[in-house]
């Protein structure tokens, strides 16, 4: 897998990147509070994921101009999907279970609050009730090496089942010993 992405402001990455693992994650809507909250996480973290050798680069089936308005203070890459190609290729889909799910009702209802609070701060602008692509998105995590394969992969299957940092972090160090180890098996 090689290939060219825009990102919302106007930078071009690639995947694979000769560097860094990517960690590829798709989100729904721009505005969406669920994402909005888990970025912020991310966010929060960004030097750690950055020491651990890992380029963040988040996907939205959203236009650009909504993640500008939405998404464009986060620290990592943002790309918008509006016609969801990358959805597809990845295999990324949508379903009334990302609502409906009881795992997710906890986390809707604490990431409202949160963009309730956001909003009142005047912060944040208001979520669009109608985004682009719809709302019944589900996240999708990859984990995409220097040279080019995908070593893990999370499918959600609510608003809010992704990787977390510490999981993230975890699964990327865990690739490296394994990939080490094959190395100097190789060598031996």
């Amino acid at each position: 897998m090689s290939r060219g992405l825009q990102t919302i402001s106007g930078k071009l990455i690639s995947i694979p990147d000769n560097n860094h693992f990517i960690h590829l994650q798709f989100r729904r809507f721009a505005g969406c509070p669920v994402c909005n909250l888990h970025l912020q996480s991310m966010a929060k973290r960004y030097k750690e994921i950055e020491e651990a050798g890992i380029h963040e680069v988040v996907v939205f089936h959203s236009t650009v101009g909504d993640l500008l308005v939405h998404a464009n203070e986060f620290p990592f890459d943002t790309v918008a999907d509006p016609q969801k190609r990358l959805y597809v290729e990845f295999g990324v889909e949508s379903s009334p279970s990302s609502l409906l799910s009881i795992q997710a009702w906890w986390p809707i209802i604490r990431a409202v609050f949160n963009s309730l609070w956001m909003i009142l701060k005047k912060r944040k602008p208001i979520p669009p009730i109608n985004p682009h692509g719809g709302s019944l998105g589900l996240p999708a995590d990859f984990l995409i090496t220097t040279g080019g394969y995908i070593a893990a992969c999370k499918y959600g299957v609510h608003v809010d089942d992704q990787w977390s940092v510490d999981e993230l972090l975890s699964i990327t160090r865990s690739i490296r010993l394994t990939d080490q180890s094959r190395k100097e098996v190789v060598h031996e």
